[in-house]
């Protein structure tokens, strides 16, 4: 079963302040939760580039490290990126990132399509282990998004 999780976030940033945060492979530790043991091991030494190999490895829980390694596969300067896991904890991930200028501001939204290993078994602790864990993850993006570049006001 092939899941989604998708999220929009507005930012008082400019497109270009957002891209250059984001294009940097290095920040990805920065918007990532303590807990979660998240170590780059190759790859975040230049700006987002299709074709770009990343190497992490996380710690997603019971202290069980994990490695996983992700593809760059598409780049459109200023307006999205796409990751894809070549080796890691899911059966499949596929995660779009886009950026769009908005009065003010601009808007990341972020679409992730996923399918989590192990058949029915996955299947099963999705909804309790799986899904909260990424929920949990994105939740914190947002949050510390916010202390970085300042909370969106609708009325600018």
């Amino acid at each position: 079963m092939l899941y989604t999780l998708h999220r929009k976030q507005k930012l008082p940033l400019s497109l270009q302040e957002a891209w250059d945060f984001i294009a940097n492979p290095k920040n990805l530790a920065v918007i990532t939760p303590p807990s979660m043991g998240f170590v780059t091991l190759s790859g975040d030494d230049r700006p987002m580039f299709a074709g770009q190999i990343i190497h992490y490895t996380v710690t997603p829980m019971l202290g069980i490290k994990l490695q996983w390694v992700t593809e760059i596969t598409h780049v459109a300067d200023k307006q999205f990126f796409v990751d894809e896991q070549r080796y890691g904890p899911y059966a499949f991930w596929h995660h779009k990132h886009f950026l769009k200028e908005i009065p003010g501001g601009v808007e990341m939204e972020d679409i992730v399509h996923y399918k989590v290993p192990m058949g029915i078994l996955g299947r099963l602790v999705h909804p309790f282990l799986v899904k909260p864990k990424l929920e949990e993850i994105f939740a914190y993006r947002e949050k510390k998004l916010t202390e970085l570049f300042g909370e969106w006001k609708e009325n600018k």
